[in-house]
């Protein structure tokens, strides 16, 4: 095999030297998040996509794609996360961030010029091919790959460090959405609906973007510390002494408890995000003021509700996670799931007697911990197993994200059309959406409550440097 401990790319080569300024790193690891959480305002491309030879939406073509079809990019999108994350993380340990980053552009803009193709063509395949297959693999390997280098230069601040970067994923679709709109209306009259060279600009603007954090992005010498730092003097005794590989970290108790805790905060949340404009329009058409709106002003209020819960995930990644340096990772999560299970069993009062104000900010609390639960999980992560491996474990552990969300959709539609089918509508017929994800934030109290210390059986024997991590 060549040696290519020479190569630019080589995690060698980004060691930080003396003096630097751990403070850069976190924009980099934000430009990554920021670029990929462009997923989240996918949505924006439904209604265009799905009118590519009507030229209407509301006159769709018998060639027309489906929503259910196009739907099942995004789907595609986020299995391939969760997979990609969990396959590629020890690979990622191994050859560092710089390496794994530049992968992840080339994955996620090239899945845009794919995507394109099909868009061109009319082909359905290759769209799922190019934005949700290879897409998905960019995202997979793009949002873990700064995680496990916060968590190094931050250890007296890990909750800080990657909530400043996972909340750049949740706010992606603000740049995203506004993005994607501008350009289909530039480019509407030289492509049907504008979406081919849409996705063609996007790529290569996104892939561009990500090269700020693939050059300046740096990793700590083994033997880096915080000056001033004492390992494990935090308060949690949780905190291991030791370190895990990824390997043994999926053969503990603690890894799939984890699991589960992040399996039903994500599908509790996506509950939400997935009806927040119906839901909110059926909740103000009950109040005397809804009942005179337009369908138009409802479907605005619809909108608005979506930003706001959007700008809720993004400041609860970081607010939640940095709040976690403070009350612990385990306290934490037992706020999210104790808190959000009382908040979502009150919440279909609130809806039936139309008390809005107190409704949305339920809803936005909700999702604030919805966000939180993402930023926080590196932390507890690398409490639970060290730093060793922690982006390999974070890349196994988002395979309950992956399944949350298949599962999380499909439990609101199948609840929603079961009270439709019973004579419920309005706010009444999402009640049993919210008392079922109640249920599960208990279900993920519970494990996290059964979370202990690791034990020593699972520690690596002797001493451990990064770069052997892959091995």
């Amino acid at each position: 095999m060549a040696d290519t401990s020479t190569s630019i790319l080589d995690r060698s080569r980004t060691i930080a030297g003396p003096g630097y300024n751990r403070w850069l790193v976190p924009p980099a690891a934000l430009a990554i998040h920021l670029a990929i959480g462009q997923a989240y305002a996918f949505s924006v491309f439904n209604k265009p996509l799905g009118s590519l030879i009507s030229g209407d939406p509301a006159k769709p073509d018998a060639l027309d794609w489906t929503p259910t079809q196009i739907g099942i990019t995004f789907s595609i999108a986020i299995v391939l996360l969760g997979l990609s994350a969990a396959l590629f993380g020890k690979w990622l340990e191994r050859v560092g961030p710089r390496k794994a980053m530049l992968a992840s552009a080339l994955c996620f803009g090239g899945g845009f010029l794919i995507g394109s193709l099909g868009v061109h063509l009319h082909n359905i395949f290759l769209l799922y091919f190019g934005y949700g297959f290879v897409g998905g693999i960019g995202l997979g390997i793009g949002y873990i790959s700064p995680v496990s280098t916060l968590i190094k230069w931050f250890p007296d601040r890990k909750g800080v460090a990657t909530g400043m970067a996972i909340m750049g994923f949740g706010g992606g679709a603000m740049i995203g959405s506004p993005l994607a709109v501008a350009l289909m209306g530039h480019f509407k009259g030289s492509a049907p609906q504008g979406v081919a060279p849409t996705f063609i600009v996007m790529g290569l603007i996104y892939f561009l973007f990500m090269q700020f954090g693939v050059w300046t992005i740096r990793v700590p010498a083994d033997d880096w510390k915080p000056a001033g730092y004492v390992p494990n003097e935090e308060h949690s005794a949780l905190i291991t002494t030791g370190n895990v590989s990824a390997d043994n970290a999926i053969k503990t108790p603690q890894f799939w408890l984890l699991w589960v805790v992040l399996l039903c905060n994500v599908t509790a949340g996506i509950g939400v995000l997935e009806t927040a404009s119906p839901l909110i329009q059926a909740v103000i058409s009950g109040t005397a003021k809804g009942k005179g709106m337009t369908e138009a002003a409802l479907i605005a209020a619809g909108a608005g509700f979506v930003g706001l819960l959007s700008l809720f995930n993004l400041l609860g990644r970081f607010f939640w996670s940095s709040a976690s340096d403070k009350l612990g990772r385990k306290t934490t999560y037992a706020i999210y799931f104790g808190l959000g299970a009382l908040l979502y069993a009150v919440a279909p009062t609130l809806g039936q007697n139309a008390q809005l104000s107190l409704y949305v900010i339920v809803i936005c609390v909700i999702i604030s911990m919805y966000g939180g639960g993402f930023a926080t999980a590196p932390a507890y992560l690398s409490d639970l197993f060290g730093k060793y491996q922690v982006g390999a474990i974070h890349g196994r552990l988002l395979t309950a994200w992956s399944t949350a969300g298949v599962l999380g959709p499909l439990i609101v539609h199948l609840l929603h059309d079961n009270a439709k089918s019973s004579g419920l509508t309005g706010a009444a017929s999402y009640q049993n959406v919210f008392y079922t994800m109640a249920g599960l934030l208990v279900v993920g109290l519970l494990a996290d409550l059964a979370v202990t210390a690791v034990k020593e059986q699972y520690y690596e024997k002797g001493p451990v440097t990064v770069e052997a991590g892959g091995h």
